[in-house]
């Protein structure tokens, strides 16, 4: 024989619909959301890999999205992501600077050099930046300590 656990309520012993949320599920989902950002996170960085210098600066804040020039260990430069060749470089650097001309700030660029290179080839860069007119360069390096 079974036994009734409270009183019946209404006719065949339907239940009243509860007043309160049920946050369980909501709480699930957070947490699950929170995991996958925290993994992905790392993952969004930009694509070429470049083991950069440390540095005890502090990380500048950017109103707009600047152009990012990456030089790897063997000396090959990328304007964003893309492999440009020391022959186009001057070329990729003067079609980005008559982008930003009409502008009322100069276009930023951000100059990651892997710690293993040549200071040569990144003075060699830096020279082409300043005969394009891109003159707001900044040096890319990561925290003390923090390794990407």
């Amino acid at each position: 024989m079974a036994m009734g656990v409270g009183p019946r309520r209404g006719h065949g012993g339907r239940r009243t619909p509860m007043a309160e949320i049920n946050v369980t599920p909501l709480v699930d989902v957070m947490l699950v959301l929170l995991i996958i950002f925290m993994i992905t996170a790392p993952l969004l960085m930009t694509g070429v890999p470049i083991n950069l210098p440390d540095s005890r600066a502090k990380a500048l804040e950017q109103p707009k999205k600047p152009t990012q020039i990456s030089i790897d260990p063997q000396g090959q430069v990328y304007v964003d992501d893309d492999l440009v060749s020391d022959a186009e470089l001057p070329q990729r650097l003067e079609t980005i600077a008559a982008q930003s001309a009409g502008a009322a700030e100069p276009q930023q660029v951000f100059l990651r050099a892997d710690r293993t290179l040549q200071f040569e080839k990144v003075m060699q860069v830096m020279g082409e930046l300043n005969r394009a007119g891109l003159n707001k360069i900044s040096i890319v390096s990561t925290a003390q300590g923090e390794r990407e």
